[in-house]
Parts: C-alpha cells; structure tokens; sequence
C-alpha cells in the first residue's frame, strides 16, 4: 500500500488505458491530417490570388523543400484530394475544395472565439493555425453558440 493511501488519501484520479489510447490515437489521426489541410487550404488561396497553385509556391510559403512539396502531393492525389501533372500546377479535387472550406470555417470561428476572449490578433492568429486541426465538432459547436450569443 502506497504511503498517499495509507495515510488516508486516495491516488489521484488516472485515465484508463482505454481513455488514454483514445486521447493518443485522436492525436496521431489529427496531426496526420493536419498536413492535408494546410495544404489544401494553401492551394486554394494560391489558386483563388494567383489563378494557379504551383510547387514552388507552396514550398515558399510553408518553408519546406519542393521534395517534401512533391511528395505530400503525392499523398494528396492518392487520398483524392488534389490533381497534377508533372510541370503543371496543382489542382483541387471537389473532395479538396470542400475540405479547403470546412477548415477555413474552423479557422474563422475560432480566431473569433478568440478574438472575443480577448486574445490579441496576432497571438489569436498563430494560436487558431494550430488549433482548427485539433478541435473536435462538440467544442467548435460551442464555440459558435458562445460567438451567436455575444454577437
């Protein structure tokens, strides 16, 4: 018997294995599509400035190397999300553009709900990038509840 239960006080409250393996694989899931939706949401602005997404671009803006552009295209085009050819730009799927929309929707409400907070832009910005990729529908459904009510 630990000295914490011995003397009275129970161990604090732990997750089962179970709720933990949930928590984690939620995790992984969210991280791996994370990716897919920055870049097809980076596609789509390019596309809607520029009339054309190209490799380059995108390895501009994100600050990676055409090969890792090349090669998350790749996965695009295999989850049916994104269309190219080789010296051609890239193109969204109506699978693509439709996920483009639902995370600008995420982004948007919640940089509102944020910004409502009082979050400053700036740290308001950065901070929703990162989590539109990770909320769940219940949260990103109250948030909206809380934006309508305080409208």
């Amino acid at each position: 018997m630990s000295a914490r239960v011995a003397r009275g006080r129970k161990p604090a409250s732990r997750r089962s294995d179970e709720q933990s393996a949930h928590s984690h694989q939620r995790t992984r899931s969210d991280h791996a599509s994370e990716l897919a939706e920055d870049y097809v949401e980076l596609i789509d602005d390019l596309i809607a400035e520029t009339g054309e997404a190209r490799a380059v671009d995108l390895a501009r803006r994100l600050g990676v190397t055409q090969v890792t552009v090349t090669k998350t295209i790749e996965r695009l085009k295999r989850d049916g999300l994104a269309t190219s050819e080789p010296y051609r730009s890239i193109f969204l799927t109506p699978k693509g553009s439709k996920l483009a929309v639902e995370v600008r929707e995420r982004h948007k409400t919640v940089l509102e709900f944020l910004r409502s907070l009082g979050v400053p832009a700036k740290d308001a910005e950065l901070d929703a990038e990162g989590i539109e990729h990770h909320i769940s529908p219940a949260t990103l459904a109250a948030m909206r509840r809380h934006l309508r009510a305080n409208a």
